[in-house]
């Protein structure tokens, strides 16, 4: 079932607003996440929202750096998904440690360092070929030439094949037959594309006038067809969800334009809906973390909730913008897009430069943030309207990076439970390096530094005209 539901409306006159960036470092662009938007959602173009439950299907490995050796846990995550549904993941980042139920949206390879890896395709073949995705064991043994695969064996020796691609270090499963698999899946290997999103909306904002529709809003989804609810608490106003011919839509589907018909007599103002679908995220599916949690690609789903969100504004006179927000890896920041689809142009100071989008224009400014920072932008105006963009930066493998010792290493793979077999004590693995627990003093320790040394940032979007002058 695809639904929809409005879920904030706001009347406004003047569209001035201030993005506020709270311990924003001016030299560097670092920004850090501040108290006042703290419970804000991430931005995040549409699909499936989960929270990692934790590593529950592995075996170990070995890093191997000169004439050092370091072992560690490797094989499957899992991860419930928000509104219904269950995710098996591998690590694409060997050397972060996962946040203990870290929060996890699925996102476009570009919005990774999957963008920047020209083996991520292959990535993609070893998780089509590979456990969970052959769940016949015998098989994928017979085909390694090994004599057996356990789960546990099985999940070690796809997780190493996987790592040596997306992070290109020294690694071997310490059994020997996930070693042989391992070898085997990377021989094998071959490129592959990226799969396409369970669900996203494009934009996922508009503007317009009253008495327009004000659209389109394109829908990308894997699902066959999906059923349609129009904002609940829009048709007080008139306000319909509508398709191209002006009709109101019950169901659609891929590449089907959604615009919200909104009356010429409606007052200013602003709606969003969220649409949601049921269905297995296709496998390849990248996912970031919303904090700083080793990146997770998806090997396998259960029929789980999808969703992605829009919003459209109006107003009758004076600019009208559409804000939207997009992680750039390739240009290390965040692209804020300002459509304007007013009768006015709309001119905003960012970063001590001015910048002005024409009517009917628009224009996208790239904000730089340095990797592995949280950032947070608040787009704020009159009557209560807030636009809120947060997350985190994360472009690139914590190697790449040069991160993290063997002697004492910066992050490892979450060791949650997996069934019967802990890790730690015996077996040589010190869980004291693992998880979250080391990383939450030395987190709060650089966000201190940054509240220190950055203070904070205020930039001013606002009406050409200046407020003394309105008034």
């Amino acid at each position: 079932m695809f639904s929809a539901l409005s879920v904030r409306r706001r009347s406004s006159g003047r569209l001035a607003a201030a993005l506020v960036a709270t311990g924003l470092v001016a030299a560097g662009a670092m920004v850090t996440a501040g108290p006042a938007a703290a419970d804000e959602t991430p931005q995040h173009q549409g699909g499936a929202v989960a929270t990692l439950d934790g590593l529950k299907t592995y075996d170990k490995a070995v890093i191997r750096t000169g004439d050092q050796v370091q072992q560690i846990p490797a094989g499957l995550f899992e991860m419930t998904v928000d509104g219904g549904g269950k995710l098996k993941t591998y690590c694409i980042d060997i050397h972060r440690a996962t946040q203990e139920q870290a929060k996890y949206l699925e996102s476009s390879w570009d919005q990774t360092s999957l963008g920047s890896n020209r083996d991520a395709g292959k990535i993609r073949w070893i998780l089509d070929h590979s456990y969970p995705q052959v769940d016949d064991l015998s098989a994928l043994a017979e085909k390694a030439g090994v004599a057996s695969l356990t789960e546990q064996t099985a999940a070690a020796g796809t997780q190493v094949a996987i790592w040596r691609y997306s992070d290109h270090v020294k690694v071997d499963a310490l059994d020997p037959r996930a070693e042989k698999l391992a070898d085997f899946l990377e021989r094998g290997a071959r490129g592959g594309s990226e799969p396409r999103a369970s669900l996203t909306l494009e934009p996922s904002a508009v503007s317009g006038k009253p008495g327009e529709k004000v659209g389109p809003i394109k829908v990308r989804t894997g699902v066959g067809r999906v059923t349609v609810t129009p904002p609940a608490d829009a048709a007080g106003d008139g306000v319909r969800v509508v398709g191209k011919n002006g009709k109101p839509l019950t169901t659609v589907v891929n590449g089907s334009e959604l615009y919200f018909d909104v009356p010429a007599d409606a007052a200013d103002g602003s709606t969003s809906l969220t649409v949601q679908a049921t269905t297995s995220v296709p496998v390849g599916r990248a996912f970031a973390g919303a904090t700083q949690s080793q990146t997770q690609i998806l090997a396998g789903s259960s029929v789980s909730t999808v969703s992605a969100a829009a919003t459209a504004t109006w107003a009758k006179k004076g600019p009208i913008p559409a804000l939207t927000a997009r992680k750039n890896c390739a240009r290390s920041g965040v692209d804020i897009t300002a459509a304007n689809k007013g009768d006015e142009p709309y001119v905003f100071e960012l970063m001590g430069s001015k910048h002005t989008v024409g009517a009917g224009q628009s224009r996208t400014v790239t904000i730089p943030v340095q990797e592995d920072q949280a950032y947070d932008f608040t787009i704020e105006g009159p009557d209560g309207f807030e636009k809120n963009f947060k997350g985190v930066l994360d472009c690139k493998t914590s190697g790449a990076l040069g991160t993290g010792t063997m002697d004492q290493p910066q992050n490892r793979p979450s060791p949650a439970t997996a069934g019967d077999a802990p890790l730690g004590g015996e077996d040589g693995l010190d869980l004291a390096d693992t998880g979250s627990s080391n990383a939450t003093p030395m987190i709060a320790g650089v966000a201190i530094g940054f509240v220190v040394i950055g203070g904070a940032a205020v930039f001013f979007l606002r009406k050409k005209q200046t407020d003394s002058a309105e008034e």
